[in-house]
């Protein structure tokens, strides 16, 4: 009976237990990124990214479009040093694309400080899969006031 009873267990936990598809590990690993944003946890934020990665914020100095780099170390450092729950950067994914080992995410955002709204802008990923993990080689992202929609 007990034999009995722990086939059917497995058989229906099999039936609600689904594999991850490319898609949802794309967006795991982004979502990842945020949380760890939210809880200050830098060491988690590193695992997100390859060891090369370039970060990118698009910005307008006086109508001049410019590009602001930044290192995973140097982001990793600024979120270290937020409180825990401060940053909450709310995102739609928009686009993902993958083919093979490459995969893109557009994903458009609110971002808030402390709870209250500091800017929105869109986040444009580029993600690579490397030993079977998914991190992100390339982020880009614009930031604005408004036309956010609030």
């Amino acid at each position: 009976m007990k034999k009995a009873g722990l086939l059917l267990l497995i058989v229906m936990l099999a039936g609600v237990v689904k594999a991850q598809s490319p898609e949802d590990s794309v967006k795991a690993v982004i979502n990842r990124l945020f949380t760890a944003m939210k809880s200050s946890d830098s060491s988690l934020l590193k695992t997100c990214f390859t060891d090369s990665a370039l970060l990118q914020t698009i910005v307008n100095m006086n109508g001049q479009v410019q590009l602001k780099n930044e290192t995973v170390a140097e982001f990793a450092k600024a979120v270290a040093g937020m409180p825990k729950n401060a940053a909450d950067e709310q995102i739609v994914f928009d686009v993902v694309k993958i083919d093979g080992p490459l995969a893109i995410a557009w994903t458009p955002y609110k971002f808030y400080y402390t709870g209250k709204f500091s800017h929105c802008g869109v986040d444009s990923f580029q993600l690579v899969r490397i030993n079977g993990q998914w991190k992100i080689v390339y982020l880009v992202d614009t930031r604005r006031k408004t036309g956010c929609g609030n």
